[in-house]
């Protein structure tokens, strides 16, 4: 295989994951909407810098839906969380990427 099927190859995959995959929310669906395509703008704008990403959804969540709003957003972790019922979006974007938003108070 060439250098140039690989590119073409990596390039078709990063095109069949660019929408986002959610695994698990319990927020109403104009919340889930809304949030889903900030994190879609956030890790799309802040590519390579997850913490920067993580940082513009929490704040506008934040200004939005009122305070106590965490994210986490990577690759290959696992966790566990209490959250407000209606308050939790968990999803996958970009193929390996992760995105977890909730709130606690």
């Amino acid at each position: 295989m060439g250098e140039t099927e690989g590119k073409k190859e990596e390039a078709d995959y990063k095109r069949l994951h660019t929408f986002p995959l959610v695994r698990h929310s319990d927020m109403p669906e104009e919340m889930r909407v809304e949030t889903m395509e900030l994190c879609v703008t956030a890790c799309e704008k802040f590519s390579n810098n997850n913490e920067s990403a993580a940082k513009m959804i929490k704040e506008t969540m934040d200004k939005k839906f009122g305070s106590s709003w965490h994210v986490v957003i990577g690759e290959g972790f696992g966790f566990e969380i209490t959250h407000e019922v209606k308050n939790l979006l968990y999803l996958y974007f970009g193929g390996t990427l992760a995105v977890c938003v909730w709130k606690c108070s």
